[in-house]
């Protein structure tokens, strides 16, 4: 690779990266935007099943806090230890049968220096030759698990809004890095667009294939192929099913659900009114958050 202004971004596989076809970028953090796991979940399903080969990593030491994102400790097959520092990964794959390729982007939300931090990130995607950033996100909100996952998308490219059909984003208000790292692509000159996912607030510690399987749904559709969802599939019935019998086990509980599916029922299938505007209570209410 050319010589790089990010100094911590660090390129270990040049081969990944060859004969990349106008490759749309995919990126993915977890933290407080990634209720249920669902977007890094779904991030990691596609990164996997496209077989895709690391290619890079942008190095933790200037962008978090260890207090708070810690380091973990693993023993190797001959009983060494060694730490294992949270990161940014970077990873490269063909798409068969379409007109573009996928990197992806998966890591822990920084906590420090994300100006910086995206400028790394718009590197990746300039030497990359992105042709298309689209970052993930995932809620707690007032829905009711045994309903479909509401996926809110959105870009300001009126292209790419027409063609998947997206909307432009009105929100004002406080934002995580999802919202920075979409200000600094589109400042580059990378068309963005977003996708963000529901999940039950009341099952707010449990992971939720349920909502990771509506986004890698999203994403097969802007990648124009289909990714076959057997596994997320058969994992997002068992989370209803065992959030069903929890929910049984206490009445308070049941009857909230129950209400919520009436609201949700009441709601016009092609209105994301209120999806949004739970995604903008939820920006504008997470105390701390820059």
């Amino acid at each position: 690779m050319a010589d790089t202004p990010a100094p911590h971004l660090h390129w270990s596989n040049a081969a990944g990266l060859n004969d990349l076809r106008s490759p749309i970028l995919i990126a993915a953090f977890e933290g407080w935007n990634d209720a249920g796991e669902a977007s890094s979940t779904a991030a990691r399903y596609v990164r996997d099943h496209f077989e895709s080969t690391e290619v890079a990593t942008i190095d933790a030491e200037d962008f978090f806090d260890f207090t708070v994102a810690r380091p973990s400790v693993h023993l190797d097959d001959e009983g060494s230890r060694h730490i294992a520092w949270p990161s940014t990964s970077v990873y490269a794959a063909h798409i068969p049968g379409t007109d573009h390729d996928l990197v992806v982007l998966t890591g822990h939300e920084p906590q420090l220096r994300w100006r910086t931090f995206v400028d790394h990130v718009v590197t990746t995607a300039n030497e990359v030759g992105a042709s298309l950033a689209v970052t993930l996100g995932a809620l707690l909100t007032d829905v009711p698990h045994t309903r479909p996952v509401q996926v809110y998308g959105t870009s300001d490219d009126r292209v790419i809004a027409e063609h998947l059909s997206l909307s432009p984003s009105t929100y004002e208000g406080p934002t995580g890095i999802v919202g920075v790292l979409g200000t600094g692509l589109r400042a580059a000159g990378i068309p963005t667009a977003s996708l963000w996912a529901s999940v039950p607030a009341y099952v707010s510690s449990a992971p939720s294939p349920k909502a990771a399987l509506s986004l890698v749904e999203g994403l097969s559709t802007v990648l124009g192929t289909t990714i076959p969802c057997t596994d997320l599939e058969i994992a997002a019935a068992a989370y209803e099913r065992q959030v069903s019998d929890l929910v049984a086990e206490d009445v308070d509980t049941a009857e909230y659900v129950e209400r919520l599916e009436v609201d949700f029922d009441e709601e016009p299938d092609d209105n994301p009114d209120r999806l949004v505007a739970d995604i903008e209570d939820f920006l504008r209410n997470q105390p701390g958050k820059p």
